[in-house]
């Protein structure tokens, strides 16, 4: 399953209150959409669209920030017939292909939130690697 294509649709960073103790940081991504999706790219291909969410919010209200955008990637008509089955019946993807999406998405947007947060003065959302005191070894 080639990936194909990455895009954000739209990009919302707000801080809405001074930083305070207690505060708790939750994210959540989620699937929107699958589509079948035509390019015009010399051959025909056989690609899907899938639109997602994800957010950070910053509790108590705080700030948040807010992806939304979709990935594009390709695979042969019948893979392509069974995923969209799939998606209509049950909303849920397929196991083969959910870890290498969600984990891209996830890769995407982990990165461009953090860099957002920088933005406005947000805490990150990701523990990122600290250097704390210690004896030399």
């Amino acid at each position: 399953m080639p990936i194909i294509g990455f895009n954000f649709d739209r990009i919302i960073v707000e801080r809405l209150d001074k930083i305070k103790k207690g505060m708790k940081i939750k994210s959540d991504l989620s699937i929107k959409s699958l589509e079948k999706e035509e390019l015009d790219v010399g051959t025909a291909g056989n690609v899907i669209k899938v639109n997602f969410d994800f957010s950070v919010s910053y509790d108590p209200n705080m700030g948040n920030i807010s992806l939304q955008g979709h990935v594009l990637f390709m695979e042969d008509q019948a893979k392509i017939d069974m995923i969209l089955n799939e998606w209509e019946k049950s909303k849920g993807l397929e196991k083969e292909i959910a870890p290498i999406l969600l984990n891209t998405i996830l890769a995407r947007c982990n990165i461009k939130a953090l860099a957002m947060t920088q933005e406005v003065n947000l805490p990150p959302h990701i523990r990122l690697p600290m250097v704390k005191p210690g004896t030399k070894k």
